[in-house]
């Protein structure tokens, strides 16, 4: 039997080349398993977006050293191995001006880690009207999980070179800026309290600060004139578990109720027809 394994088997070079890349691949998943597990028990913060590049970037490498270690172990696609290396700069530069973007999006990737103006599982919005929370980033991209867990994936290229408003920067409390309008003819004052009533009784709103008066919920103002109806506006503050768009669906519902409760006229365009008295039969 052994006989028969050295004379076919181990001169097979294809047979040969399918064992040492099962073997490759097994240690490779094992590796992996090994990582996740030792970032997992010691680094307990995974959700830090400098430890998690890190270990997508280890689990890169152990996935390049595996196929080269595949590639060099057999006397078929050794040379081809060889080659590469000793073509290193005709390579490199076929290879840099074929990987633009990737590389691209590595370099970025790594200046995010950097400076980290967002870290996973914050709230954040882009330039572009996207809004989500922050999920994962790799050596290639961000996600981002928008409503309805519908997944944005964005390159780290993209990303990085957006605005990004982030509204977990604050651990203690988020807000949001709400406006409200109403009729020209409404009482102010009356309309101010019945806002700032409805944003203290719901259950997802937070006081802004507390001072030696107690809880200070944000104040409501008189901002602005529009066309047909005077423009309220209060800040809303709330936990940072709490999602946003939970917030507003509760604080709108609240508002349009109190203020139809208490008479406040809620404005929306409408048309006066004159009928011209001097032609009374004229449809």
């Amino acid at each position: 039997m052994r006989e028969f394994f050295d004379s076919w088997i181990w001169k097979n070079q294809v047979v040969k080349l399918i064992v040492v890349a099962a073997a490759a691949f097994v240690v490779v998943f094992v590796l992996l398993r090994v990582i996740r597990k030792i970032f997992a028990k010691y680094f307990h913060s995974r959700d830090d977006i400098n430890i998690r590049y890190v270990e997508k970037i280890l689990s890169t490498l152990i996935v390049l050293v595996g196929i080269f270690w595949v590639i060099m172990s057999n006397e078929t696609t050794a040379p081809f191995g060889r080659m590469l290396f000793q073509s290193t700069a005709i390579i490199g530069a076929v290879a840099g001006l074929a990987a633009q973007p990737v590389i691209s999006d590595l370099f970025c990737g790594l200046m995010i880690s950097a400076c980290k103006p967002f870290e996973i599982g914050d709230r954040i919005e882009l330039d572009n009207g996207q809004a989500g929370i922050v999920r994962d980033i790799t050596i290639r991209h961000v996600v981002i999980r928008g409503i309805d867990t519908i997944d944005i994936v964005i390159p780290n290229s993209r990303i990085n070179a957006m605005s990004i408003q982030n509204m977990s920067r604050c651990k203690e409390r988020r807000s949001i800026h709400c406006r409200f309008s109403i009729g020209m003819n409404s009482d102010v004052e009356k309309a101010m309290d019945v806002i700032q009533n409805a944003v203290m009784d719901s259950p997802y709103s937070v006081p802004g600060r507390t001072g030696e008066d107690g809880d200070q919920y944000g104040p409501v103002y008189f901002i602005a004139y529009g066309e047909s109806s005077l423009t309220m506006a209060t800040t809303v503050y709330y936990s940072p578990s709490t999602p946003t768009e939970t917030v507003k669906h509760d604080i709108n519902l609240r508002v349009k109720k109190a203020l139809d409760q208490n008479g406040i006229e809620i404005p929306y365009p409408y048309i006066n027809v004159i009928r011209d008295q001097a032609y009374p039969d004229r449809q």
